[in-house]
């Protein structure tokens, strides 16, 4: 299964938030039209989905295809669980032309196989595979579909050790982290070249998540209080940290970023003194300014997540109601909030909308979970 991150203790995927995976149906894809959506905020009536489902997706519960990335020329990339839980990865063509891959050395088994975390404008793509032994190796698919797979120094190599990467900019260069004889997690960047350089700030943990075209990352790192802060690091070494207003200090509260634009805006979460979750989108300048979605909840692991924003500085994530259900929405510049839910989103506990990534044309990549907890591919097209 994926690593797990300290967003809503959940396993780690998203651009940010997927359950363990569910599926599609052997449908293709296919386009509806959104109706108006109840309740506060702008509704959502003019936008167009289309859903995807790769063919050879498990239809079970916790099985299906999620998305990860896509690209200005709408290039999407993600993965799916089959019918025996293994993942693997696939790229899909603007034309909807869907291409399955595996990495080398990935395991054949239960929660094994191939995972995708990022991809760029370019569509090269960059992610983990899980082997047989449970270790997790990390890889880059080039657009001609050559796979290099890579760990970084200091990877451990016990049960779920290794180098999880999260990102990879325009330039190729690839971002994340990897986990070490003591699960301890440590930050590192790839250079073109294949370069390693790792690092760590604080004492207890470094984790990327993101990366822009300038080269400068973005993630947390945990205190000797297990308390999460922001940090920005620059392409060469300059490191940046930052707590949003209103975070919480207490064990595993904090500030984590999660996405970045172009122009080295960011957009994340942070969690409050009552474990609550906000969205927040730091300027370059390191104005900060918190959001939430209408209608989040106010309970425990509740609340509102920005998980990706584009070069106009629209911001798509999701927030959690008082039934834990997901509800997507998207944040424009001006701060205007709009909701939207795809069409086919369960409505029961941990179902629903999950928006993971936004282009520069306003086109939305996500997944979302339906009653079935089987999980879907989606674009929302503007």
């Amino acid at each position: 299964m994926p690593i797990t991150d300290n967003r809503k203790g959940e396993p780690h995927s998203s651009g940010r938030k997927l359950v363990i995976i569910a599926v599609a149906s052997l449908c293709l894809l296919f386009a509806v039209r959104t109706s108006a959506q109840e309740g506060a905020g702008t509704a959502d009536g003019k936008a167009t989905f289309v859903i995807i489902n790769v063919p050879d997706a498990g239809t079970n519960a916790n099985q299906g295809t999620y998305l990860e990335g896509i690209s200005a020329g709408g290039i999407v990339s993600g993965g799916y669980a089959d019918s025996i839980d293994v993942y693997h990865g696939f790229l899909r063509a603007a034309d909807g032309t869907i291409t399955t891959f595996d990495a080398p050395g990935a395991g054949k088994g239960a929660n094994l196989g191939t995972f995708i975390y990022g991809a760029n404008s370019a569509g090269a793509i960059v992610g983990y595979d899980i082997d047989a032994n449970y270790l997790l190796h990390g890889f880059v698919r080039a657009t001609d579909g050559t796979i290099a797979t890579f760990e970084a120094p200091g990877s451990g190599d016990g049960f779920f050790q290794g180098t999880n990467p999260e990102a990879i900019n325009s330039e190729g260069t690839i971002t994340g982290y990897y986990l070490d004889t003591n699960y301890v997690s440590h930050g590192f960047v790839r250079a073109t070249n294949g370069t390693m350089t790792v690092f760590d700030i604080g004492s207890q943990g470094t984790t990327i998540y993101t990366i822009d075209t300038a080269g400068d990352i973005a993630g947390n790192y945990l205190d000797a209080s297990n308390v999460y802060h922001g940090f920005v690091r620059t392409a060469d070494g300059m490191i940046t940290t930052f707590d949003v207003p209103g975070a919480g200090t207490g064990a595993y509260q904090g500030t984590t970023p999660y996405a970045t634009n172009p122009e080295g805006d960011i957009t994340g979460q942070y969690f409050d003194a009552n474990k609550v979750f906000h969205g927040f989108v730091r300027a370059t300048d390191g104005t900060i300014t918190t959001f939430n979605g209408p209608g989040a909840g106010t309970g425990t692991a509740q609340g509102t997540v920005g998980d990706g924003i584009n070069l106009a500085g629209t911001v798509i994530g999701d927030y959690t109601d008082p039934s834990t259900v997901y509800h997507g929405l998207v944040r424009a510049a001006d701060g205007t909030v709009t909701v939207f839910h795809v069409p086919g989103s369960g409505t029961g506990v941990r179902q629903g909308t999950l928006p993971g990534c936004i282009n520069a044309a306003g086109v939305i990549a996500g997944s979302y979970i339906d009653a079935r907890n089987v999980t879907h591919g989606f674009l929302r097209m503007p």
